[in-house]
């Protein structure tokens, strides 16, 4: 089965996400996606990765993920490089899928499980669909609502609402991130006494409505320096937090180590790490609880199933990101459905009911707390055609 086009598919109205469609000589299509630098990633694809994929086998994935990933340039990060080649690895897989007629998950080793436990972020349905994330900074602070899923706002003004919220729909945790603001106010260098207590206002509320019925994550985005992560997760420990993510930048991995050592809360790292080798290392220092990758930003599903196994031989559980876009989050579950680590999925109420169904042809299911795969060969979807028929979309093609 031999590629003959490489498309990349970009729509103005959801700046962040691009899609990439694999043609072959059979007639089947590949679907991939990544997040993030939409332009450069489209300019890597067709000056670069179209020109060695035209013409060769659809098949050879981990000939071409090996290639794409560790080239000679951009192997050792989450960048350009390896965003295109993670967008390409999913669809390489998508169309395996299809040309045997085999959901994504058998062929990554069968099922292990029926379905998969979720997490819902807290965001709201304009978080991460701009070009900038918003952030609400304060209690008074309103988003334009755009349906009963406003969940970034609600975990500031109504967490304990929304703890019962997201009950009352069978999630058991949920991921709210109070103490950015904070952060961005001083660059991560300091956070007063007060401003910690509003902060931790949240939590006081969540577990002083449902008690520990919720587990709470903290999501920190690697936006505090290490005295001030340690500060704030003593002051977190009597909540009990599932984990925290990210405390700090995950550029020196021994400070992450020393981190973890001075808390008494599992550490989440990190979305932001690439390739398999920095995963490695985090491991070898004990640095990390939970493994979190993101298949589009890790180097795809060809990756993202080694990571996981060297989490494994670590007695270390995998819990892949979605805060993206929907073709990440199939991969991510045919991932989880085969994987005996994954221990949790991220998911985005407001994104599922919101903007997800307007790109794609099915979504996941997700219902008390657990969600299942979109049926059928590969992925299980395809861009829907209503998205390629819009006026502001744009598709770029490299042919053979």
């Amino acid at each position: 089965m031999k590629i003959t086009q490489v498309d990349t598919v970009h729509v103005a109205a959801y700046p962040n996400i691009t899609w990439v469609q694999i043609h072959t000589d059979s007639g089947l299509v590949g679907l991939g996606e990544t997040f993030r630098g939409a332009q450069a990633v489209q300019a890597q694809i067709h000056e670069l990765t179209a020109p060695y994929l035209l013409g060769k086998d659809a098949l050879a994935i981990e000939a071409h993920h090996h290639h794409l990933l560790y080239g000679y340039i951009g192997f050792a990060s989450s960048g350009v490089e390896t965003r295109a080649a993670s967008a390409v690895d999913i669809a390489l897989w998508d169309l395996l899928g299809q040309a045997t007629n085999q959901p994504l998950y058998q062929l990554l080793g069968g099922a292990v499980r029926e379905q998969v436990p979720v997490y819902n972020t807290c965001a709201g349905y304009t978080y991460n669909k701009a070009s900038q994330r918003r952030v609400v900074t304060d209690a008074s602070a309103d988003l334009t609502p755009e349906g009963p899923y406003e969940d970034q706002e609600a975990f500031v003004k109504r967490p304990a609402q929304l703890a019962e919220s997201l009950l009352s729909e069978g999630y058991k945790a949920m991921k709210i991130w109070p103490f950015d603001p904070f952060a961005a106010a001083s660059r991560g260098q300091a956070i007063s006494a007060k401003d910690l207590d509003t902060a931790l206002k949240p939590f006081r509320e969540i577990r002083r409505a449902v008690g520990e019925e919720m587990d709470i994550m903290v999501e920190f985005h690697s936006m505090w320096n290490l005295p001030m992560a340690v500060r704030i997760a003593q002051a977190l420990e009597e909540f009990k937090p599932y984990w925290a993510e990210d405390p700090i930048q995950m550029t020196n991995l021994d400070t992450i180590a020393e981190y973890r050592s001075r808390v008494r809360i599992p550490v989440c790292a990190s979305e932001t790490l690439a390739t398999r080798q920095p995963f490695l290392h985090l491991l070898q220092r004990n640095a990390v609880d939970y493994v979190m990758l993101d298949l589009s930003w890790v180097g795809g599903i060809s990756e993202a199933k080694k990571i996981a196994a060297i989490a494994q031989a670590f007695h270390k559980p995998v819990a892949p990101h979605d805060c993206t876009g929907p073709v990440v989050l199939a991969a991510s579950l045919h991932l989880a459905m085969s994987t005996p680590n994954v221990v949790l999925q991220e998911v985005v109420r407001a994104y599922l009911s919101g903007w997800y169904r307007d790109l794609v042809t099915q979504l996941p299911a997700v219902f008390n707390g657990f969600a299942t795969v979109p049926p059928g060969a590969g992925l299980g979807m395809a861009l829907s055609p209503a998205l390629l028929r819009r006026d502001d979309v744009s598709i770029r093609s490299s042919r053979l």
